[in-house]
């Protein structure tokens, strides 16, 4: 009688530098990080893997913490297949953990929160080690109104007028736990949380905010631009180069591996 194999759902944390990928997703013509995972996880299970992202990165956009499960029946021990999954992958994607997940995670619907942190350099002459890494602004930026507009953004709010269209989504409502921006040197940085992220929200807030320390919207008009749910009245959706997915919030042992410092 031949014994069948248990089928485990394992989830990896996992980053990666975007700039040479066409985002997460796995698309037909294009070199995704999905694409390139799947097909190492593939060659490791003996079996066609299939991965469900914590969420759709865009290209050249960039995680430095990263969730995605998969189901296998393969029996390769969990602590060993970030090892076996990077002696096969490019150096710009790490796996850098992986647990035995509950049966019912899921990486994208078991999520709570997410954070994301989008790089802006803002000096007179560009730094050509932040090509692909940060958003040029050779342009003063007050930050003292950035961070004013930034904070407008907190709360349970709808976002519609900081979104691209391209996504059917049921409500266009979420809540933004924190929103702030810090500087260090010519390094500005603007992290934002929330429950859920509207289709490049994360990139209009932050265009948005540049705006406001550009003079171009007063911090105060940020309530107004919000109720109005009008995309035209906010700031432009940045770059992706500048964007990274930086933590995320999940339960119970998913929670624990993606707090961990490694």
């Amino acid at each position: 009688m031949t014994e069948v194999s248990a089928v485990r759902n394992v989830a990896l944390r996992l980053m990666y530098d975007g700039t040479n990928y066409h985002g997460w997703q796995v698309q037909k013509n294009e070199v995704t990080v999905a694409e390139t995972l799947e097909k190492a996880l593939t060659k490791i299970c003996k079996a066609p893997i299939k991965l469900t992202g914590c969420g759709r990165t865009d290209a050249g956009v960039h995680a430095l913490n990263y969730c995605a499960n998969f189901r296998t029946d393969a029996t390769i021990p969990t602590d060993r297949i970030p090892l076996a999954i990077n002696a096969l992958i490019p150096p710009d994607i790490a796996v850098l953990d992986a647990v035995e997940a509950p049966d019912d995670f899921n990486a994208i619907l078991s999520c709570k929160r997410k954070e994301y942190t989008y790089m802006i350099y803002n000096a007179r002459i560009r730094n050509p080690m932040y090509v692909n890494r940060a958003y040029f602004c050779p342009v003063h930026l007050d930050l003292t109104a950035m961070k004013e507009a930034a904070a407008a953004f907190c709360g349970t709010r709808d976002f519609a007028a900081v979104r691209s269209v391209g996504t059917d989504v049921k409500t266009t409502v979420r809540t933004v736990y924190y929103c702030e921006v810090s500087k260090e040197g010519n390094l500005i940085e603007l992290k934002v949380c929330a429950d859920g992220f509207l289709y490049n929200m994360a990139r209009a807030i932050t265009g948005t905010v540049i705006y406001a320390g550009l003079g171009k919207i007063l911090p105060g008009d940020i309530n107004k631009i919000l109720e109005s749910a009008d995309r035209r009245l906010a700031g432009p959706t940045v770059p992706p180069q500048g964007l990274y997915l930086t933590k995320l919030w999940y339960d119970g042992v998913v929670g624990r591996m993606m707090d961990k410092k490694l």
